[in-house]
């Protein structure tokens, strides 16, 4: 380009034609120009730090990053990326645009809003172009610092959980048809040496002379599951600004098990979902702080569906088989479909005492989400109709359908 560059400067010389030369000139100047502007060699060194790296649901987190420039060139423009995580809502934007010297140092911060989960960053997008913006130079560079914001939901028991009568042979506080020791009054029998003093009738004792003894209602531990429905079907909400059934589900499991395990019952959880998302029934300390983080980062409680093939009948056969035999189940599910249903009178049917904890994520906006809603009711009449207990949760707290539900069956 700048050989051609020099022919009409040679005809302007020899015809004697300023303006020739002048255009030859030009030509080889703009050729210079651009051969000694070259991409700029991008050599940035990133730092990402996290104001708080495992907050509570709802929390803002300050996200700041630092870029320098590690090389002898100036970057005239240099522009940023972060690689915030899809589940995270920010309203900042997470990207910078700047020119930088060697050895100098660019911030940039945003924000973000906590929700359930393990949230990992992806390399930061970087690229540099020359001060013409003939050139560029990209690349995908890892932050070094802070890279998972961890946010687990509060393991906090608000209402006592309403049980069916499946109970294991461990003393608890569900009712039983068995006589011996509790409080509410069952029957009397005949005296066996080694009752319980506490335990003779002495009233019948000072009628009749005849010793007896007195039975209570025995009040036992139940083995309780908590299966959440996370299939995608499940992720759904009545409107975009509001939590999806999924999460809402997670957040009804995270206040029924301390409330169980509170009550002595032995509990376990369960994701109806793909992967293999199960912790065995256990009790203590330990036992809810392992619920705490699966229900926070189980890849199958993600707050997004899981792009992986998954087989309901498949999943079914296999819960039963890892079912114990005395556990009942709660089931978390917004009832999105026939099958959620079906799920939960075959494990009624097989022996299971089910309780169904549906959040509504029904709207009634349009005549198709009206449809849906109809549909949804009709599932809840179904199943109730078939024996198994359903909380319709609405926008009112668990804690309150809990209790009017409780009522409802005390009748």
């Amino acid at each position: 380009m700048a050989a051609l560059a020099l022919v009409p400067v040679g005809l302007g010389v020899l015809l004697r034609h300023p303006p020739l030369v002048l255009v030859g000139a030009l030509g080889v100047a703009f050729a210079a120009y651009a051969r000694g502007d070259a991409a700029p060699d991008l050599d940035v060194t990133i730092e990402r730090d996290l104001s708080d790296p495992t907050p509570d649901p709802g929390d803002e987190v300050t996200v700041t990053l630092r870029i320098r420039n590690e090389g002898d060139g100036v970057l005239p423009d240099l522009r940023a990326v972060d690689g915030v995580p899809p589940a995270l809502a920010t309203d900042d934007p997470a990207r910078l645009g700047t020119a930088l010297r060697p050895g100098r140092t660019a911030t940039f911060s945003y924000r973000v809003t906590a929700i359930r989960g393990a949230h990992e960053w992806d390399p930061v997008h970087v690229l540099a172009r020359n001060p013409s913006g003939s050139r560029e130079r990209d690349a995908r560079i890892d932050a070094e610092g802070a890279t998972t914001l961890r946010c687990a939901p509060e393991l906090e028991a608000t209402a006592s959980l309403p049980l069916r009568g499946l109970t294991t042979v461990y003393s608890g506080r569900v009712p039983t048809d068995v006589g011996g020791a509790g409080i509410e009054f069952h029957s009397t029998r005949e005296y066996r040496h080694g009752d319980p003093a506490k335990r003779v009738n002495w009233a019948r004792y000072a009628r009749t002379g005849e010793l007896s003894t007195l039975e209570f209602r025995e009040e036992r531990a139940a083995t309780v599951v908590v299966c959440i429905d996370a299939r995608e079907e499940a992720y759904l909400a009545p409107d975009p600004e509001s939590p999806n059934a999924v999460e809402r589900s997670v957040e009804a499991a995270a206040q029924a098990v301390p409330a169980l395990l509170d009550s002595g019952d032995r509990v376990g959880v369960a994701a109806f979902a793909p992967g293999d998302c199960r912790l065995d029934p256990g009790v203590g300390d330990g036992h809810a702080a392992r619920a705490r983080e699966l229900l926070a980062t189980h890849p199958s409680l993600a707050p997004t569906p899981s792009d992986e093939r998954f087989l309901p009948t498949t999943w079914v056969r296999r819960f039963r088989r890892w079912l114990p035999a005395d556990a009942q189940v709660l089931f978390c599910t917004p009832l999105p479909d026939d099958y959620a249903a079906t799920v939960a009178r075959r494990l009624d049917a097989y022996g299971h005492a089910v309780t169904v904890i549906s959040p509504d994520p029904t709207a009634d906006d349009t005549p198709g989400h009206r449809l849906a809603g109809i549909e949804r009711a009709n599932r809840v009449s179904r199943l109730r109709s078939a024996g198994i207990r359903v909380i319709d949760w609405g926008e009112e707290s668990l804690a309150t359908e809990l209790e009017r539900a409780d009522a409802r069956w005390s009748r």
